[in-house]
């Protein structure tokens, strides 16, 4: 058995612009979806109301007069820290630095007439400075944010009119970064629209009588958006490689009954395989076609969309990892705490900080499947624990809990590899510690680079090295062999 990685592998690390940046009244840019999610301390918080938004908590934060508290505005001010989170990086020894771009940054309103000019620059900037380092961007077109401006006129994604703002936008960051970016995604997890329509989508659930058919007809308009895109970065950057991304859960059947194991099948199906079938396969599925027809959900398709999609089908698959879940088809025991999702518990993993079970042998398990299905190159862009991080008397954070839950993760991608899947590279999430998604909190930390800063954005902003940062940086130096 090979102890090393492939030759080239990509080893580096995972943000995005909303949970990073900062900086969301500066250098020209817009409010984004991202920016209307306020903070509720955990004792008061009554489900996952940080992705679910309501259009009076909507309206109070776009009107921008309110005393809330909106962390993803202020992230860990990346805007003005990031040459020196890039030195950091690259003393790692990342190969890559996945990072999105905000479209509310470049196109502040989503339907300005010309791009902002300071916005653009910025990334310039950020771009140069990893390139300084021999550090590729791997870079995200739509990461869980779009100009706020497009959900109070257009409603989101819902509206069509969207592809044509989302393309435009598209086209001109391609065109501007042809000669410094060579890794695309479209969409961010393009499958969480299923479960948070807001984040994924700009859809506020009590705009509309039924968001479950709502949202398939806004995530059909973000496929052709994504496969025209696919076709504008092969025109204006014919060396680049441009992928998909999935939110991947590897779901379990509870026991071995027949029915059991087949709702796992259905739940796999229509959560992770539809997302993907589209975007490698070019087409909707016939699974999913019977469901929008039990369900009596119609899709509208302009005469065109299909050829879109089967012409433009994506390079790669890029994936999120980070638990498995566990489906029965019977009555419901103990569940798992959950964000995004929850689970029936399985007794036979150890869990998070925050509920989510650690699953290693599943990552392996989704890399074989997901390699099986589609025989394409596979990028695992998202794997990492969210904990709570504590600085001694010393100033040191030792989080071996982290290392552990990585080494266990990269041992197992490395046994993929050595069965024949092809794993391109892998990015933690997240290098350095950011806002959560979900909850909004910066305490629920990833990094490798803690940030000193509290849910309320109370600190310096200090960037302090924890333990897993050099174990990180051995492990890149390595190729992997030190695992």
């Amino acid at each position: 058995m090979n102890k090393e990685f492939p030759e080239g592998f990509l080893w580096g690390g995972a943000t995005a612009a909303n949970q990073l940046e900062g900086g969301y009244n500066l250098g020209g840019k817009g409010l984004s979806t991202a920016d209307m999610a306020p903070f509720t301390p955990k004792e008061e918080r009554t489900g996952d109301n940080a992705v679910h938004i309501t259009s009076e908590q909507f309206q109070e934060a776009f009107s921008s007069h309110s005393d809330r508290i909106y962390p993803k505005r202020w992230g860990v001010d990346f805007y003005h820290h990031y040459k020196e989170d890039i030195a950091l990086f690259a003393e790692m020894g990342f190969k890559v630095f996945r990072m999105s771009i905000s479209w509310a940054r470049i196109f502040p309103n989503g339907d300005d007439k010309e791009p902002n000019e300071e916005g653009l620059a910025f990334y310039d900037d950020v771009f140069d400075e990893l390139l300084k380092y021999d550090i590729e961007p791997l870079v995200t077109l739509s990461h869980y944010e779009m100009p706020a401006s497009l959900v109070e006129r257009y409603n989101g994604w819902i509206d069509r009119r969207l592809i044509d703002l989302f393309t435009t936008y598209s086209k001109t960051v391609f065109q501007r970064y042809r000669d410094k970016v060579k890794y695309w995604l479209t969409f961010n997890e393009i499958n969480a629209i299923a479960l948070a329509p807001y984040n994924a989508g700009g859809l506020i659930n009590d705009r509309f009588d039924n968001i479950d058919k709502v949202k398939y007809q806004a995530l059909h308009h973000q496929f052709v958006a994504s496969a025209i895109a696919v076709k504008q970065c092969r025109d204006i950057i014919p060396s680049a490689q441009i992928g998909c991304m999935l939110a991947r859960f590897e779901t379990y059947p509870e026991t071995c009954s027949p029915e059991d194991v087949l709702k796992t099948l259905k739940e796999e199906q229509r959560l992770n395989y539809f997302y993907t079938d589209v975007q490698v396969r070019g087409y909707y599925p016939k699974f999913m076609k019977n469901y929008f027809q039990e369900q009596d959900i119609t899709i509208e398709m302009a005469e065109e969309d299909e050829e879109i999609l089967a012409d433009n089908t994506v390079d790669f698959i890029s994936f999120s990892y980070y638990t498995s879940l566990v489906e029965s088809a019977g009555p419901q025991g103990e569940r798992t705490p959950g964000n995004l999702f929850s689970s029936l518990k399985n007794p036979y993993l150890k869990s998070s900080d925050w509920g989510w079970q650690i699953d290693p042998i599943g990552l392996r398990v989704t890399l074989n499947k997901l390699y099986d299905r589609y025989q394409l190159p596979l990028f695992i862009l998202e794997n990492g624990l969210g904990a709570v991080d504590k600085v001694d008397e010393n100033g040191y954070i030792s989080d071996d809990y982290r290392i552990d839950y990585l080494q266990e993760h990269l041992v197992q991608v490395r046994e993929a590899i050595n069965e024949g899947v092809e794993v391109i590279g892998y990015t933690s999430w997240g290098p350095i510690d950011i806002i959560s998604v979900s909850t909004l909190e910066v305490s629920k930390r990833y990094g490798f680079i803690y940030v000193d800063v509290d849910d309320y954005g109370n600190g310096s902003f200090q960037r302090i090295k924890k333990k897993s940062f050099e174990w990180y940086k051995k492990v890149i130096e390595s190729n992997g062999e030190i695992l």
